[in-house]
């Protein structure tokens, strides 16, 4: 993968949370701008625990540019629908 292209899913804004996908198909997402590092040739993927309100990663990985095969945006849960009565 360019780099530039995971530089530009990181600095969008406002931000989506996305899914990188690895070519032996391993998976890791990204939540938050500050849990992904971009160098020329990998990446630091911080590693927190599955609460979305966690702003603080608890370990790392650095992955390979090359090994990088899709990046997806993540569903991000919808808003509670209004009935119209309140």
């Amino acid at each position: 993968m360019d780099p530039q292209e995971l530089v530009g899913a990181v600095r969008r804004r406002p931000f989506t949370p996305f899914r990188l996908t690895l070519t032996e198909g391993s998976t890791y997402d990204v939540r938050h701008p500050e849990f992904c590092m971009v160098g020329r040739r990998s990446a630091i993927i911080g590693l927190a625990p599955l609460d979305e309100t966690q702003q603080l990663f608890d370990h790392s990985v650095t992955l390979d540019l090359l090994h990088i095969v899709k990046i997806e945006p993540l569903e991000t849960p919808a808003p509670p629908k209004s009935n119209g009565s309140g």
